[in-house]
């Protein structure tokens, strides 16, 4: 008796998100705002959600040429190199702060036991 008082399905997240990234879901949406008929601002907005093997079936792929997702080993141990570089550099630099303000409070120090 109660599967005919509440007869609908229940899904668990996990069940709409595979079909959602199964079969893919697109949100589109446009926002205007005029002022006496003169458009200020116009926003397109154009949402996809799916899996990356259903974006890859409908032609989608850019996140393969983005040199900001992808990145070579190359050029990828260039900014290793780099970055090591300028952490030296920034080292150095706080090593000589550092020895500079404890000579300057050791002068300090010296000046006021006279």
């Amino acid at each position: 008796m109660p599967e005919l008082v509440n007869p609908t399905r229940t899904h668990g997240l996990v069940d709409i998100l595979d079909r959602v990234l199964d079969k893919g879901l697109v949100i589109a949406g446009d926002i205007k705002i005029n002022l006496a008929n003169v458009e200020l601002l116009t926003i397109q907005v154009r949402l996809l959600v799916c899996s990356i093997d259903k974006a890859e079936q409908i032609g989608l792929n850019w996140w393969r040429n983005d040199p900001r997702l992808t990145m070579s080993t190359a050029s990828a141990a260039a900014a290793n190199v780099e970055l090591d570089a300028r952490l030296t550099r920034i080292e150095e630099q706080l090593t000589r702060l550092a020895q500079s303000a404890g000579s300057a409070s050791e002068s300090v120090s010296k000046s006021s036991r006279k």
